[in-house]
């Protein structure tokens, strides 16, 4: 068939409801979403993580990010987006009955965050993959500052049906390895994700403003609210500026995105490149260890993209040696922002909008990469995160100026088209509703989170931080007054609390190397 995304939208189109439904409804969804514990003044949490979540180390549900104050929300894989949100809610529920006065900070961008020296690092206990997970984290802020380490976002994890890819395949009629083709559509859904990821920062950014405590001393160059709040008048996502993971550091890294292959060669090779910066920290000094080592890379959840190809490890297993195993599995989206208008930080509308765009560019052409194409993915995406807005803006495409909201709606229509086939697949019209109610914000850029954020601060005579700390409270109250959790999901999520104790006890009473050795033995395995 011709290799185009019409052709391929016809093509299952042209399939019954029932077997849509077979190979494309029920794709497998999953939310990861970070957020800070802070004092009920609004300040970074100094307690430890509170006992009753259970082990950080090994909770399936409620782990830690970079600082102990930083937690993580995971939720299971479902095929609906409603049981995902459920269990973000539930999770959320359950751990403000163990916050006491804390708060859970609802914005990406962080509170009043104190020296950098006095965040704390994230604790996993004495052994030896614990102390891992601790050393690599005080290497990221030796690396980047630990003030980076504390933006917080929300990830979403996808693959489509089992039963998709070899009727994909006869469809295009590629006749080789399914796992092959898998990771290879998978690997052009990356691509194009770069391609075409700007459009969720323009959609889901509400991050366009931040603290001034955020920065210390140093003094951006961007406009102050009411002398304590740096925004861009314009901004959708400053978390993916080059104030946020997109550092300098980081974008000198390249790694190709051509194939699995050449994806995980290059991560490899970042793991075991030294760097000249890196080696003036030193990895051990004295009794403290700073850093895994002095490489480009750490290890390989260092490299921070904005979508990341996977497969689920086996324990013990190194993610590079798990594609390496079994080929790409899912994907993860890493670049949208926690929603402050929204008590989890993220709604349906926005996972069905996210699911069908990652459809559509698995259906969409992906050419390889030639040298310069992801400066160019990058650049876009730097505009969007801070202009994203900004009347007339204009995105480069193939070599051309093209303006942010004719490239937007054409983008938009496209996943409408890919709505349709979901809706159809799962005998509903949600899919479809959503994406033509974020249609409109193309032509209506004041619709946009990032546009409201900035609208109630505004009119509001409000400081960035007393907004988000308003919201904060906001959702306490809504969470502490919805009804109680079902009996039967309030115990899962005790029981894997306490189980989660029981198995960190269990990894510490197993342990039988030092940790030099242990490292040493870690990093042979790749």
């Amino acid at each position: 068939m011709t290799d185009t995304f019409e052709t391929r939208l016809a093509a299952w189109s042209a399939l019954d409801g029932n077997e849509l439904g077979r190979l494309l409804g029920g794709g497998r969804k999953g939310v990861e979403k970070e957020c800070l514990r802070v004092s009920d003044s609004g300040e970074l949490s100094m307690r430890p993580h509170p006992m009753a979540l259970g082990s950080a180390l090994t909770n399936e549900y409620i782990t830690t990010d970079f600082s102990e104050a930083l937690l993580e929300f995971v939720t299971p894989a479902f095929a609906h987006t409603w049981e995902a949100l459920r269990a973000l809610c539930d999770i959320h529920q359950f751990t403000y009955r163990h916050l006491g006065d804390e708060l859970l900070w609802p914005a990406s961008m962080p509170c009043l965050i104190p020296d950098d020296d006095r965040i704390p690092l994230a604790y996993y206990g004495d052994s030896n993959v614990g102390t891992m997970k601790t050393v690599y984290r005080r290497g990221l802020g030796y690396r980047y500052g630990r003030h980076m380490q504390t933006i917080a976002g929300v990830h979403f994890n996808y693959s489509l049906p089992d039963a998709f890819w070899p009727a994909y395949g006869d469809m295009l009629g590629d006749g080789g390895s399914r796992d092959d083709f898998r990771s290879a559509r998978y690997m052009g859904l990356v691509r194009n994700f770069h391609r075409f990821g700007w459009l969720l920062l323009y959609l889901f950014g509400a991050s366009p403003a931040l603290c001034r405590s955020f920065t210390g001393e140093q003094e951006l160059d961007m406009p102050l609210l009411h002398g304590t709040t740096y925004y861009e008048p314009y901004g959708t996502s400053l978390r993916m500026s080059d104030l946020g993971y997109t550092n300098r550091s980081q974008s000198q890294i390249n790694i190709c995105m051509n194939s699995v292959e050449e994806y995980i060669r290059d991560l490899s090779a970042a793991i075991r490149t030294p760097d000249s910066d890196y080696a003036r920290i030193g990895v051990r000094v004295g009794d403290e260890w700073r850093q895994l080592n002095t490489n480009r890379l750490q290890i390989e959840n260092e490299y921070y993209s904005s979508i990341r190809p996977k497969r689920v490890a086996m324990s013990g297993e190194r993610p590079t040696a798990a594609l390496r195993r079994g080929g790409v599995e899912y994907v993860e989206v890493r670049s949208l922002d926690i929603n402050v208008f929204d008590p989890c930080g993220i709604n349906q509308n926005t996972m069905r909008f996210v699911e069908a765009f990652l459809i559509y560019c698995l259906l969409e052409d992906s050419p390889p990469f030639g040298e310069g194409s992801l400066d160019v993915c990058r650049r876009n995406q730097a505009l969007v995160a801070k202009q994203g807005r900004r009347p007339g803006l204009a995105l480069e495409r193939d070599g051309a100026a093209v303006a942010l909201t004719a490239w937007a709606g054409d983008l938009v229509d496209k996943v409408i088209g890919v709505a349709d086939l979901l809706d159809r697949a799962e005998s509903g019209d949600s899919y479809r509703a959503a994406a033509r109610s974020l249609r409109d914000w193309v032509d209506e850029p004041d619709a946009t989170p990032s546009a409201r954020i900035l609208s109630d601060l505004e009119s509001g005579d409000s400081s960035f931080f007393r907004f988000a700390m308003d919201a904060a409270l906001s959702h306490r109250d809504y969470f502490r007054s919805v009804e109680d959790l079902p009996g039967e999901r309030l115990d899962a999520l005790e029981a894997e609390a306490r189980a989660s104790l029981e198995r960190q006890r269990g990894i510490e009473a197993a342990d039988t190397l030092n940790f030099e050795d242990y490292l040493a033995r870690y990093f042979a395995s790749g």
